[in-house]
């Protein structure tokens, strides 16, 4: 796993040094020209903001300072399975040399390798992995860690608060092989916690909607045991707060992931205890780096193996109101103090610090 510095914001820092792709006059064909070609970009849904936001822009961003002449189809699938096959058949069409994806369904996306690699193309998993049927190579944060941080990091404050009471788990999408890795992380620090797990649910399409309706379920079963919660990302969390506040009870801390703006925004209101800064540039330019390396015949460095593929795993941050101050708001950072700290904010910022 690679470190990352604790100044890194989700999505938000800025991309690398410009790398040329020309040839010089007079000579024979070049590196670079091997590279040029069609890459598509395959993102799963639009229930999270950060496909359109920032993976989408800034992979297309580090490709064009890669190579002019590759270049990008970007297609979202909506959490449609089969739409982003058809998306994938689409863009093998087009002539893509190499797929970028990051599917709705894990274990459906093995057809997706299976075709492209039966006709050439090389595929690169982001995020989620695929593990019935191996990919030429794996960019993601790790999964596993991010769950068991974001828990211990709950556990750590319900002990240091001495919390009474058990904890719910919600869980992402089952069709997720990505959040079964989160889940197997969070179960790592929860079941050795001594908090009693109340309960657990796998959130369909990782749906804040199907989060908070569960939550409002386990609020009237389990009122005034619930110590915690323990949400697999920002959206779920959100969900969970939601439900707490529609029941009129105080909300319990609750976690998140991938350090999206409305969930800073809780953390700086004291809503939400914590989640995962994963600065999606990394993973966005390690993937086009890879996609580079792919098309010019070589072979991607990997750190490790995971589910057989190639794989490049980076290191996240948990960011909590002690350190949000300085993980958010770096001297690279675009988002701004203007952008967290609104009018229904301003009062907390101000409390923490953050001008």
């Amino acid at each position: 796993m690679r470190k990352l510095a604790s100044g890194a914001l989700t999505g938000i820092l800025a991309v690398g040094a410009l790398t040329a792709c020309a040839q010089e006059p007079g000579a024979g064909p070049s590196k670079a020209d091997e590279a040029s070609g069609k890459v598509a970009f395959l993102m799963p849904d639009l229930a999270s903001t950060r496909y359109e936001q920032y993976d989408a822009p800034l992979f297309k961003k580090r490709m064009a300072e890669l190579c002019a002449d590759c270049g990008v189809i970007y297609q979202n699938a909506n959490g449609d399975a089969s739409l982003q096959q058809q998306q994938a058949n689409s863009a093998m069409a087009q002539g893509a040399k190499v797929i970028v994806i990051n599917p709705v369904d894990s274990a459906a996306a093995a057809t997706i390798v299976q075709t492209a690699q039966s006709q050439g193309v090389k595929v690169v998993a982001y995020d989620r992995p695929i593990p019935n049927k191996p990919a030429d190579f794996y960019v993601s944060f790790d999964n596993e860690a991010i769950g068991a941080s974001i828990a211990q990091s709950l556990v750590d404050h319900l002990k240091e608060t001495k919390a009474k009471g058990g904890v719910l788990q919600i869980n992402g999408s089952p069709t997720d092989a990505a959040a079964g890795l989160i889940k197997k992380g969070i179960h790592s620090a929860v079941d050795s916690s001594g908090f009693e797990l109340l309960a657990e649910y796998d959130t369909p399409g990782w749906s804040p909607e199907r989060a908070q309706q569960w939550a409002s379920g386990q609020i009237a079963q389990y009122r005034g045991r619930i110590a915690g919660v323990v949400a697999a990302n920002d959206g779920t969390g959100g969900g969970a707060i939601a439900a707490f506040k529609a029941a009129d009870v105080n909300v319990p801390p609750v976690t998140g992931n991938d350090a999206e703006l409305a969930a800073i925004q809780r953390i700086v209101s004291g809503d939400q205890y914590n989640t995962i800064s994963k600065p999606i540039r990394i993973v966005a330019e390690a993937a086009a780096d890879v996609v580079h390396q792919l098309l010019r015949g070589e072979e991607p460095k990997a750190d490790k193996k995971l589910f057989n593929t190639p794989s490049q795993l980076f290191e996240p941050t948990v960011v909590t109101r002690k350190n949000l101050k300085e993980v958010v708001f770096g001297p690279d950072a675009v988002l701004s103090t203007k952008d967290v700290c609104t009018t229904q904010y301003a009062a907390d910022c101000r409390r923490l610090g953050i001008r």
